[in-house]
C-alpha cells in the first residue's frame, strides 16, 4: 500500500510540492527528531514539532470548541511568527502546524511561509477560504499541506461545526487544493455523531476525492461549553486504534494518529516533550488544550530558551507521565488543577474561566487502554514510530 500511496503522490501532485514534502517533512523532520533525542541525553526539552495557534478567530462555531472564536480578535504577528521559527531552525527544527481559530484568517500566514522556504507547514483548517487563488498561492509556495476537517454528513457538519451548508463549502475547499496539485489532508474529531466515518467506504471516497492522508483523533470534552455527550467510549477509542492499523496496511493513504506508538502503547505528545503549543496571545502551553502558562514568547527573545527553563513544562511533563500514559486532562483534571496552581500559572483564554471549566470537568477514559493494546501491523509505520515517535523515556 505504500508504494501504492507513492505511486499516487507521484502522479497526483505538484512535483516541487512532493520535494518540499519529502526533504523540508520527511529528511530534515527525522534529522529533527535526532537532535531532539541526542538533547534529551543532555537533559534539554525543547520540541522538534511546535504547534502554533496562530490567530483565535474563526467563522464557524464548532460544539466544544476551546478557542475564544467570538472574542476580539488576537493573533501573533507576522513579526513574532518569524521569530519563533528562526530561533528554533537553530536548533534543528523544520516543521511547524499552524492553528487557529482559521489559520487562513491571519493576513499575514503567507507571508511567513514564504519566508521559510526550507521549512514544512501543516495548516489545520476548515477549508473554506482556500480559493482557488489560494491553492494556487500555496503550490507555488510549495512547503505546505493543508489539513482539512471533516465532519460527517450535511447535517452533522452543520451541527458539529455551527454553520450552514458547512460540508459543501469545506469539499469546494478542498477540490480547489487537489486541483492545485497540493499534498492534502482530511482531519476528523471522531465522536458519537459522526463515528461512522471511521469506515473503509470512507476512506476510499476520500482517495477518490485525491485525499492523500486522514487524521482521525478523539473528541476532547474540554472547553466552555464541553458536549460530554460527543464523547467515546473506551471500547469506541479502541476501535479507532484498530481501524487504523489495519486500514494502514490495506489502502494507498496515510492514517495519522498521534496518541500511540509501534507497540500500540499509549503516549501523550506533550508528555514526551515532542511538541508544545504556542496560544495567539503568545502564551507558550503545555498542548493546545491546556490553556495556562507561566511563560510568553514576549518574555524574552528565544523560544528555545523560554521552553527549556520553563519550570511549568517540566513539571507537567513529569507529573503527568506519573499518573497516565493517556490524556491528563481527560483522566486527571484534578492533577492539571494543581499543577496551575502550584506554578501560579495564568489562565490564557480571553475568556478567564478556564480554571472553573477545569473544575468542572469529570475524570473520563482516554486513550491508555493497558488491557488491550494494538500495535502496528504495516513495517513501515512500526519501523517509523519505533525511531521517530515513541515515548523518549518519558514514561518509567
Amino acid at each position: 500500500m505504500i508504494v501504492q500511496l507513492g505511486r499516487r503522490m507521484l502522479m497526483e501532485t505538484d512535483k516541487r510540492v512532493l520535494w518540499k514534502f519529502a526533504y523540508n517533512f520527511g529528511f530534515k523532520g527525522m534529522r529533527s527528531v535526532q537532535r531532539f533525542k541526542k538533547r534529551l541525553k543532555e537533559g534539554v526539552h525543547f520540541p522538534p514539532f511546535l504547534f502554533i495557534s496562530i490567530i483565535n478567530s474563526c467563522q464557524l462555531r464548532c460544539q466544544g470548541c476551546w478557542v475564544d472564536v467570538a472574542s476580539p480578535r488576537q493573533m501573533i504577528s507576522t513579526e513574532d511568527l518569524n521569530r519563533i521559527i528562526t530561533d528554533a531552525k537553530k536548533h534543528g527544527n523544520s516543521y511547524f502546524g499552524f492553528l487557529g481559530g482559521e489559520p487562513f484568517m491571519h493576513p499575514g500566514m503567507f507571508d511567513v511561509l514564504e519566508a521559510h522556504p526550507d521549512c514544512y507547514f501543516q495548516i489545520f483548517t476548515n477549508g473554506q477560504l482556500i480559493t482557488k487563488e489560494v491553492a494556487e498561492r500555496l503550490r507555488r509556495v510549495g512547503n505546505a499541506t493543508p489539513l482539512i476537517s471533516i465532519e460527517g454528513t450535511e447535517i452533522v457538519s452543520d451541527d458539529r461545526r455551527g454553520g450552514h451548508d458547512v460540508l459543501n463549502k469545506t469539499l469546494a475547499g478542498l477540490k480547489n487544493c487537489v486541483d492545485a496539485g497540493l499534498i492534502v489532508g482530511v482531519a476528523t474529531s471522531v465522536c458519537q455523531t459522526n463515528i461512522d466515518l471511521v469506515d473503509e467506504a470512507w476512506l476510499k471516497r476520500l482517495i477518490d476525492m485525491g485525499v492523500h492522508y486522514a487524521w482521525f483523533h478523539t473528541y476532547r470534552v474540554v472547553g466552555p461549553l464541553p458536549a460530554e455527550e460527543l464523547a467515546l467510549t473506551p471500547e469506541q477509542v479502541l476501535n479507532v486504534r484498530k481501524f487504523a492499523v489495519e486500514m494502514r496496511a490495506k489502502l494507498p493513504i496515510g492514517i495519522v494518529d498521534a496518541y500511540w506508538d509501534d507497540r500500540g502503547d499509549a503516549l501523550c505528545p506533550m508528555v514526551t516533550g515532542i511538541s508544545h503549543h504556542i496560544g495567539p496571545s503568545g502564551a507558550i502551553e503545555p498542548c493546545p488544550i491546556i490553556q495556562f502558562a507561566t511563560e510568553s514568547i514576549n518574555d524574552g527573545p528565544s523560544v528555545y530558551e523560554l521552553m527549556t527553563k520553563s519550570e511549568f513544562l517540566k513539571d507537567f511533563r513529569e507529573a503527568s507521565a506519573q499518573a497516565t500514559r493517556g490524556c491528563v486532562v481527560l483522566e486527571r483534571p484534578d492533577l492539571v488543577q494543581e499543577l496551575v496552581t502550584r506554578h501560579g500559572a495564568r489562565d490564557t483564554t480571553q475568556r478567564q474561566s478556564a480554571l472553573v471549566e477545569l473544575k468542572a470537568l469529570s475524570p473520563r477514559n482516554s486513550q491508555h487502554n493497558p488491557e488491550e493494546t494494538v500495535p502496528e501491523k504495516h513495517w513501515l509505520y512500526r519501523f517509523a514510530k519505533k525511531h521517530w515517535y515513541f515515548g523518549f523515556g518519558a514514561y518509567t
